[in-house]
C-alpha cells in the first residue's frame, strides 16, 4: 500500500543514505501532496496520492521533452533519474493490448454503440486504469474503438 507515511519513511531513509536524487524527488512529491491536501482541506486517500504522483511523473516527462529540444542533456539525465524514483511508487503501466482489452470490456458493459458514448465509457474505464496509463491515451483508444463500432454494420 502506498501511503503518505511510507513516502515520508522512504524520505528519511534517503536522507540517512545520502541519496540526493531520491531525497529531492520525494520532498517534491510530498510537497505536492501537501498542497493538494490543503486545497481539499483534508488528507488524501490512496487513489488521490497515486494521481498526484502520476502528475509529478507526467510533469517530469514533459520537462524531458523540453530539455531535449533545448539540448540540455544534463537536465534530461537528472529529470529521468527523478522519474525512475517516482516509478517505484506507481503501478506497472498497462500494455496496449491490456488497455484495449479493458476498453472493449467497458464498451460492452455500458453497451456503447458509437462516439457519443465516449464520456460514459471513460467514466467507467478511468478508475480501472488509474495511474497505469495517461488519460489522453485512453481517450484516443476509446474514440477509435467507438468509431470502429459505428462504421461496422
Amino acid at each position: 500500500m502506498l501511503t503518505k507515511e511510507a513516502l515520508e519513511a522512504d524520505l528519511k531513509s534517503a536522507i540517512r543514505a545520502g541519496d540526493d536524487v531520491r531525497k529531492r524527488t520525494l520532498r517534491m512529491a510530498l510537497t505536492e501532496i501537501k498542497f493538494v491536501e490543503v486545497d481539499r482541506r483534508g488528507p488524501l486517500d490512496e487513489p488521490a496520492i497515486l494521481v498526484v504522483l502520476q502528475k509529478e511523473a507526467k510533469y517530469r516527462r514533459d520537462t524531458i521533452e523540453e530539455a531535449k529540444r533545448a539540448n540540455r542533456n544534463d537536465m534530461v539525465a537528472s529529470t529521468q533519474a527523478e522519474i525512475d524514483v517516482l516509478q517505484d511508487y506507481l503501478p506497472q503501466p498497462l500494455t496496449p493490448d491490456e488497455l484495449e482489452t479493458l476498453a472493449r470490456q467497458v464498451i460492452d458493459e455500458v453497451e456503447a454503440s458509437g462516439p457519443e458514448f465516449v464520456g460514459k465509457v471513460m467514466k467507467v474505464l478511468m478508475p480501472r486504469v488509474l495511474g497505469r496509463t495517461e488519460g489522453k491515451v485512453v481517450n484516443a483508444l476509446v474514440r477509435n474503438l467507438l468509431n470502429e463500432l459505428q462504421s461496422d454494420p
